[in-house]
């Protein structure tokens, strides 16, 4: 599986520690930055990258760290299409993609460290959606979209 990364400069230590996680287990991963934690970088930009990759099929899915998480994963929604859960923890990580069919998991260096993040990773990989009455509710999150403008062609 082809694996999408984006940080801004306060997770870039993170971020390549869980590249590097993720490699060893075979996954190829795509560094969409940032690179130099003396350059600041705003979040929004590596999670708008991140999403548009997935939009077009670059990479199947996401791994994006700011701060908390949250503001990184904010611009990643805006992407139609892109479900991106900002998870501190293992159990979570696992139910957002079984229930949410969640493309995309969020963090923040400055909330978690490396092992739980390895960990928090590990469950959202290993994860497969569920379907079933979670279908019903991920195509309501779609029509929500749809409703405002945003069209999503998988």
């Amino acid at each position: 599986m082809k694996v999408g990364f984006g940080c801004d400069h306060v997770a870039i230590e993170l971020k390549n520690i869980l590249k590097e996680h993720l490699e060893e287990k075979g996954y190829e991963c795509v560094d969409y930055g940032a690179y130099d934690p003396n350059v600041k970088v705003n979040y929004p930009e590596p999670g708008l990258k991140v999403a548009e990759a997935i939009m077009r099929g670059e990479v199947e899915k996401g791994v994006l760290i700011c701060g908390t998480g949250i503001g990184i994963s904010l611009a990643a929604n805006k992407v139609p299409g892109i479900r991106a859960a900002v998870c501190s923890e293992p159990y979570s990580a696992k139910l957002t993609v079984e229930h949410n069919n969640a493309n995309i998991i969020a963090m923040g260096a400055r909330v978690v460290g490396p092992e739980l993040a390895k960990m928090i990773v590990d469950e959202f990989f290993g994860a497969k959606f569920e379907g079933g009455r979670h279908a019903v509710r991920v195509q309501m999150i779609s029509d929500i979209e749809e409703k405002y403008g945003a069209k999503w062609h998988e």
